[in-house]
């Protein structure tokens, strides 16, 4: 197996497969009614909306890095406003999340491998900039840390 199906799998495990850490992040958010998701429930925290919200914008990040995209802040903010908190709005932030879970995999397919190895456009303070495969395993490690987040927040509620 190649690197590119194995960083696939490792997307696809954290988000709605089978991972080594616990229950993915399609099954956390399972039956999270838009009102749990809306709750604040530690001052200064974020709810569970705005941890999808922020999990989706750094997904189509990630992907506009792999096109050659400078380095920045997601086009829709790190932290994306929540807006109304209504049925049907929770409802489109789960599918934001879908949509940008599914587009990521699919640039990540379509990325030639040896592409893996170069360096992103992303020059750090330190003047190194990450490789396509450290973003790439970064976003899957981003996306569990905030699950875990959320699987707390799901048991709060």
């Amino acid at each position: 197996m190649n690197e590119i199906p194995r960083i696939i799998d490792q997307l696809e495990r954290e988000h709605a497969g089978e991972p080594w850490h616990g229950s993915p992040l399609r099954q956390i958010l399972s039956g999270i009614s838009y009102a749990q998701a809306a709750a604040k429930l530690i001052a200064n925290g974020h709810s569970i909306w705005e941890l999808v919200l922020h999990i989706a914008a750094w997904k189509n990040e990630t992907r506009h890095r792999l096109s050659g995209g400078r380095a920045g802040d997601p086009q829709e903010g790190d932290w994306p406003a929540v807006g109304e908190t209504t049925a049907p709005a929770w409802r489109e932030a789960l599918e934001r999340l879908e949509l940008a879970h599914r587009l990521l995999v699919s640039a990540v397919r379509d990325l030639p491998e040896p592409k893996l190895f170069e360096t992103t456009n992303d020059l750090r303070s330190d003047g190194i900039a990450p490789t396509y495969s450290e973003l790439l395993h970064g976003i899957v490690q981003h996306d569990v840390y905030h699950a875990g987040q959320i699987a707390i927040l799901k048991k709060a509620v």
